[in-house]
This record gives C-alpha cells, structure tokens and sequence, in this order.
C-alpha cells in the first residue's frame, strides 16, 4: 500500500520544520514524532521516511504526525549550500579517521546547549503532551534527541536512535537514572565507519544500566539506514502508539 500523506512547511520553536501526516482531516495526533536530520545533510533528508514508516505499519496513519526540524547551523563556508548541522563535529570524525573515541564519549559538544535549547523549544511549541512524543534522528541527530529525551521536564513517549553514538557520558549517565521507563530503539551498521558500531553499543550499555528498555539492532551495512531498521522503528512507534 503507497501512503501519500501531507507535507507542510512551518516553524515550530526556533527552528523550521517539515510535518507530514495521513490523519483524517481535522484529527489530531495521538502521538507525534520528532526526528531530527544528521550532520552535512539539508533539513529534508528524513521526510521520506514517513511514508515509508506509515507503509511498513499502517495503524500509524490513525494517529501519528511526524515533524522533521531543520538544523540552524549552515554548512554553506563548507561549499555545501544545502547541508544542515547541529553542532561542530572534530575535523578527524568527519573524515572518518577518529581514532580517540573514548574522548569523543566524554566530551559535550561546544555547540550543543545551543542546539538542545532550538530542538526544546520545537517540541514545546507542538503543544502535545510530553508523555505523547517520541524524539529521534539519524547520526547527529540521533545524539542531539538522546540529549534532549534526558533532559525534559517530562520523559518523552520514546527514543529512536539510527546510527547514534554516546558523548556527554557523565551527564548522560546521572540523567538516565531518571528515565528508566523511557522505551528506546537503536539501529546501528555493523560496518558503519563514521560512528563504529562499539559507539552505539557502549550509549546502550549506559541507558540498560540505568534500567531503560532498550531494543537494539545491529545490521550488516554502514552509516545508513535499512529496510528491517524502519520496519522495526515502525512496530516501536506503533506500540507507543498503543500506550495510551
């Protein structure tokens, strides 16, 4: 079944987004869901994955809204007009050839307060229930939602992390203890060469240990996102869905 559904352009909070829905006109959404794009990429390149989460589990189009932010950082000095990014990355992991990772683990990005106060201030400005929103992204985006889903006043509905990693470990370990009933997915490439698997196991180690159910899927394949991943993602948001 090929889902068409709407695409609006809008500004939710500080920043542009992109929000796609199949709902029966006038319905509101029981449940919405926040992902966020990666870094280098332009504010659209997630939108596509709403038809194809809506196709892979149909109950979805009852009640979910997605909304895709666009990150305020432009990548345009770096000859890329169109390409977004959250936060500065170090030069070495974004050529692939990050070798202290455990650093890159510790260390809190200089430009995330700033781009946790831009995602927050959109997922006020949906004026849905916190407890009724699932955040997640790909790649930075990914790490920016888990930043965020720690540290709302309220635990969102979900977590969905594609090709996440941990940073901030120490004050994602503290906040955690606070989530332990937040459900999370995470999907991750076994050959993923720009964040290593090891990343993403690692930030799930944190968030088990700190007594949050985590569903985790490693894949053959690199840093991108698979059919099975979404197929998953989609059985994920329709259980949330289902938590009412």
């Amino acid at each position: 079944m090929n889902i068409l559904p709407r695409h609006v352009r809008t500004k939710l909070g500080e920043l542009d987004c992109h929000v796609v829905d199949a709902l029966p006109d006038g319905a509101k959404p029981e449940l919405v869901v926040v992902l966020s794009h990666g870094f280098g990429a332009p504010g659209t390149d997630l939108v596509g994955l709403a038809p194809e989460l809506l196709t892979a589990a149909p109950r979805l189009t009852e009640g979910v809204r997605f909304v895709f932010p666009e990150a305020p950082l432009s990548l345009s000095h770096l000859g890329m007009p169109q390409a977004r990014a959250w936060f500065a990355l170090p030069e070495s992991v974004l050529a692939g050839e990050q070798r202290d990772w455990d650093q890159f683990a510790r260390d809190v990005p200089p430009g995330m307060p700033a781009a946790r106060r831009a995602l927050m201030s959109t997922v006020a400005a949906l004026q849905h229930p916190y407890g009724r929103v699932v955040l997640g992204g790909f790649s930075q985006g990914a790490m920016l939602s888990t930043d965020v889903a720690l540290r709302l006043e309220e635990a969102p509905a979900g977590l969905c992390l594609l090709s996440g990693t941990l940073i901030a470990v120490e004050e994602w370990k503290t906040k955690a203890r606070a989530r332990s009933s937040l459900p999370v997915f995470m999907g991750h490439g076994r050959d993923d060469t720009m964040l290593p698997l090891h990343g993403a196991e690692r930030l799930r180690d944190v968030l088990t240990g700190a007594g949050l159910p985590v569903e985790f899927l490693p894949f053959d394949g690199g840093h991108t996102i698979v059919t099975e991943e979404l197929e998953r993602m989609a059985a994920f948001l329709e259980k949330r869905l289902d938590e009412r």
